[in-house]
This record gives C-alpha cells, structure tokens and sequence, in this order.
C-alpha cells in the first residue's frame, strides 16, 4: 500500500453534481496540489523547465507593446514638423522588437514540446498507479458495478488530465502575463482595468453554467457509456464472432449502439446549441465593453493627454488583457471542472482492499502438517443478502485429494475462492495448521497454490507467455515452462505450432494461430505446474476435452500431485471418483462427504447425481 500513501488526500467527494455552485468549484480546486504533485514526481526536471519557460514568455507580450509605443513616438517625433532625428535608436528598437518576436516563438515551441513530452509521461505515470492500486484490490470489488463505474472514471482521468496539466500551467503564465500587462495600464489609466472587468465577467458566468452542465451530464451517462463500449466489443470482436453469426445478433447490436449513441448525440446537441446562443451574446458584450474604453483612449489622445505611441500602447495591453482575462476566466471553468474531475481519480485510490495481512504474518508452512480446516465458514457477496456458502465444516488433510460436487450455483468455486484468500469469510474461520488464514503472508499462500479457473484468461501472446503466466517470476525460465508443457501434456501442441514456444497465439496480432478448446485448456492446465505449489485446485479443468484426454491429464495429475493436496471442481463422475473423498455441496452448505463408494452405498445426493450421469451412457 505505500506506493499509492500519496493518494491518501482527501478528495472532494460531497459533491452533488445536481447542485454544483462556485464555491464547490473553488473547493474543487484544493485538489490542485496533490495534482501538481503527481506531475512533479512524473519528471521533476521537465516540469521545472516548462514553468520556467512560462514565466520568460509571459512578459513578451508587455515588452512588444512597449517596444512598438516607443518605435511609433520616435516616428511620429521624427516627421513631425520636419524634426531632423537620429534614426539610429528607431532600427535599434525596430531590432529589438524582431528579437522578442524570435524568443516569443522558440519559447512557445519549446513550452508546446515540454508540454506534449510531459503530457504523455504523466499520461503513462498515472496509467501505472491505477494499475498498481487496482492490483491491491479485492476480487470481490471487481464485481461490483459502482466499483466499476468509479475505475472507467479513473481511466478516463489519466487521458484527459492531460489536458488538465497543459490548462493549469497556460492558467498561471497568463495570470503572469496579466500582471505585466495590468502595471503598463495602471501606470497611465487604472481606471480602464475596472471597465475590463465589466466586460468579461458575464461571459465567465456564462462559460461556469454550462461547464456544470457539462460535467453533471458526462457523469451521469457513465453507466451508459460503460454499456455503449460493450456493446461496441460485442458486435465487432473476435472473441464473439462465432455467436453474433450464429445466432444473428448483429443487427441487435448494431441497433443497441445506434440506440444509446443517438441518445448521447441528442443530449450533447441540445447543450451545445444552448452554449453556443449565450456564448455569442457574452462575446457581444465584451466586445462592446473594449470599444468603449477605445474610444475614450482615442478622445484622450486627440486632446493632447496620450502621445500616438501610449495610444496604440494601451489599446494593445487593453486588447490583450481582455483576451488574456476572458481566456483566464473561461479556462477557469475549464480547470475547475477538471480539478472536480479529479475527484473521481482521487476517489478511486480512496477505495481501499478489505483483505489486507496482519502486521506479524507468517510463512506457508512447508510441508503442511496437519492440512486446511474449515470452521463454520459462511461467506455473503457484498451487497448480497443470499448467502453463497454455509455452515462448512470439513479437513483437507496433507496430501489428500479432494473434489468438489454440487449443480451449479452450489457454491463451489466461491469455496475455492475462499480457501484460495480471494475472499475472506463473512463468518467462521478457515485454519491452515491450526493458524488462521488471515496470519499468514498473502504473496506466500498463493505462491503455494496452483489454481486454474474454468473461465480461465486465453492471453493474446506467446505460448511460452501464456505457460508462464502461472507463475510469471520465471517467464525466462524455458526449462521450467517446457516441463509444465510435458506435465499438462500441452508439449505436444507446442511441436506443431509452427513458432513452438514463441508461437503467439490467438488472432488479435499479425502471425497469431488459434487454439481449440482443448488445447487452450492444456496450455492453462500448464500453469498449475509452473509453481511448485502444496495445493493444486482444479476448477473443470478437463471440461473441454474428449474422453481419452482427459484420462491421460488426471493421470498425469495424479502422478504429479502425488504427496500434495489438491482440489477438483468437475461434473464428471468418471474424474471425481479418483479423488480420496468427495465433498457434496448444495445450495452452498456441506451435505455429504466422503469416498465414492461410501457415498453410493449411503444412496443420497452424490448417490442421486452418480446414476443420473450414469444413465446417459446407457
């Protein structure tokens, strides 16, 4: 957890998009500072040099105004009743103002260039904090659809606080230049900076309205967005393919997508018609608000008061100013919105893992001496009042083979989940050598479980990757990944693949070679091997195989497994009958347990299943 104990601020998270005023927006930027932070420790040296450049082109524009009053009353003294003036500090000054227009480029250039590298790095940097801080998480907040909602919100953060970072720096340099240009006009007529406030205040309010609109109706679409982007997988992915022919749902999809894209476009359009109406009438006013002070400059000029330079000098810093301060303000909106944004960033590294390891953890224990024992273990999915198990009382001794058996929705990989640490009980205990899961190091524990899981992921690499994902400490260890190979009988398939072990598989990348069924299953069935794990659990891992396969993997097993403890999930009886007792599970509690034969002669449930599966080979 200390790599994300920057994150721990507070964010803004009481507000109510419903009724966001000016001071959520200025309580919103608190969350500034974390932010620039974050930047700084994306690279501390190019943020330094950007903010440096920032402030050196911040006072060009004030300079060239300044220059330009002096070069237009050396000219205007020059010709004025045939005055013979030297020319010389005119093309000096003429020179001069060349130069400021050459260092106002290359510092743009050279702000735009850091500003992109920066924008990407802190894009990448904060990329990898959500994938680190989502690591930490439970599995069991993955499937939780706020929690989801919250992560597309983080994701969609480190792309556009990119924009964010570029909106705060151009927000401080234009501040900067604000200042220059504010002394220039307090130094001839201070009272023009009031008429300027005048002018541009109504289209900042106007901009802050639909900002909020903006933002309250973004948010709202999340779960909606989430739907959009599925279904846009859905109907064109490689992986649904085979369904959406066969079964004809392409124009269900397509009109799925038209349905709510439509949607989206319909509210965007009536927003953006509305802001653009006030928007233009705003624009009006502030512009009607420059002529003013204009003109007034330009009467002071012809009664004598401002020389033609001052005049053109303070129309220019006027001009300036009301740009800069109606681009300040309005970004001001912008940055707001982005700081209230970054509430839903912060907001994700604020959700923290309910599993987590007590301060004095143990080691695996190596061998296990006395096995796994379940103490009236319940477990509840989190918001759920429907209890997934019950009641589990029951031993997994050292080396034993146990199998699990229940129709679906028994609860038998979420007990595996639970023996596996991916959820911890909601009541009950579950001893490993007489000492609570709880106390023993969580990286360990799972370092000495091989699992594979039924819908287990078919990675879009290398079989060698695909192998070493069991264990991906060792994914340079060829030796250890071709003996897992042979352990799973995937070796085999390895031979024929025209790349054998760097053979990239699947048919998302150019060269790529898919897999049947049964032979992704091999390849997952491998990595159970890359560690040398006391437990091994198989949740149907033979399910996709023929009979005589499945023979030869369970064989196999057995033989590897010997000496070790292992749990099978399977539906067939044909492979659960090799285990050394059989625990029968329904509607999540413990119902029978012991070897096949004993449960037959005792004609209960397994009994019941045993000779329903029985008949269809009859």
């Amino acid at each position: 957890m200390s790599k994300t104990r920057h994150f721990s601020k507070k964010p803004v998270n009481t507000i109510d998009p419903e009724t966001l005023t000016f001071k959520d927006r200025f309580r919103a930027l608190s969350n500034l500072p974390a932010f620039l932070k974050l930047v700084w420790q994306t690279d501390a040296k190019m943020a330094t040099g950007s903010a440096i450049l920032r402030v050196l082109r911040s006072a060009v524009p004030v300079s060239m105004l300044y220059v330009g009053k002096l070069i237009i009353d050396h000219v205007v003294a020059a010709t004025h009743d045939g005055a013979d003036l030297s020319h010389e500090i005119l093309w000096k000054l003429v020179l001069l103002e060349f130069a400021l227009a050459i260092v106002a480029d290359v510092l743009s250039r050279g702000i735009a260039l850091l500003d992109s590298l920066l924008g990407d790095l802190f894009s990448n940097h904060s990329s990898i904090k959500i994938l680190e801080h989502a690591a930490t998480l439970d599995l069991d907040q993955f499937e939780d659809s706020e929690f989801y909602d919250k992560l597309e919100r983080a994701r969609q953060q480190t792309i556009g606080r990119t924009i964010l970072l570029s909106q705060v720096m151009s927000q401080i340099q234009d501040l900067i230049t604000v200042g220059f240009l504010a002394v220039g006009l307090l130094a001839f007529n201070p009272w023009l900076i009031l008429l300027l406030l005048v002018a541009v205040i109504p289209s900042f309010l106007g901009e802050s309205h639909f900002n909020n609109k903006t933002y309250m109706l973004t948010r709202g679409q999340t779960p909606e967005r989430r739907e959009l982007d599925y279904v846009r997988y859905m109907g064109a992915s490689d992986e649904t393919a085979k369904e959406i022919k066969i079964f004809n749902l392409s124009g269900f999809f397509t009109e799925r997508f038209r349905a709510l894209s439509t949607k989206f476009y319909l509210d965007n359009k009536k927003l953006v018609i509305r802001r653009a109406s006030w928007g233009s009438f705003f624009s009006m006013l502030g512009s009607l608000g420059y002529y003013i002070a204009y003109v007034i400059i330009i009467f002071q000029t012809l009664n004598g008061k401002l020389s033609i330079g001052t005049l053109t000098f303070l129309a220019g810093s006027f001009r300036q100013m009301k740009g800069y301060l109606e681009g300040i303000l309005s970004r001001f909106t912008a940055v707001s919105q982005g700081a209230i944004y970054l509430t839903d960033f912060f907001e994700f590294f604020e959700i923290q893992p309910r599993i987590v390891q007590s301060k004095d953890v143990l080691p695996f224990p190596k061998p296990i001496r006395y096995g796994i024992t379940f103490e009236n273990v319940g477990f509840k999915y989190h918001k759920s009042e429907r209890w997934a198990n019950r009641n589990l009382n029951f031993t997994l001794h050292p080396g034993e083979k146990l199998a699990l058996v229940g129709e679906n929705g028994a609860g038998k990989t979420t007990l595996v989940k639970l023996l596996a640490r991916l959820y911890d009980p909601t009541e009950g205990r579950i001893l490993l050598d007489n000492v609570d899961l709880r106390n023993y190091d969580l990286a360990d524990l799972r370092l000495n479980m091989g699992i594979i899981f039924q819908d287990f992921l078919r990675y879009q690499m290398t079989l060698a990757q695909n192998i070493a994902a069991g264990n991906i400490d060792e994914q340079h260890n060829r030796e250890l990944i071709v003996a897992s190979a042979k352990a799973s009988l995937a070796d085999a398939l390895a031979g024929r693949l025209p790349g054998e072990y760097d053979q990239m598989l699947g048919k998302r990348f150019a060269g790529g070679v898919d897999l049947s069924g049964g032979e992704w299953q091999k390849v997952a069935l491998a990595r159970a091997y890359m560690k040398d794990a006391q437990l091994l659990i198989l949740d149907e891992p033979t399910a996709a195989l023929d009979a005589r396969a499945e023979y030869e993997v369970f064989q196999r097993f057995s033989e590897l497994t010997s000496g070790k403890s292992a749990v099978l999930i399977s539906h067939r009886f044909s492979t659960v009958r090799m285990a050394d007792r059989i625990l029968v599970l329904e509607k999540g509690e413990l119902i029978e347990i012991g070897s096949h034969q004993r449960l037959l002669e005792k004609k209960g449930r397994y009994a019941e299943l045993f000779e329903l599966q029985a008949k269809g080979y009859k």
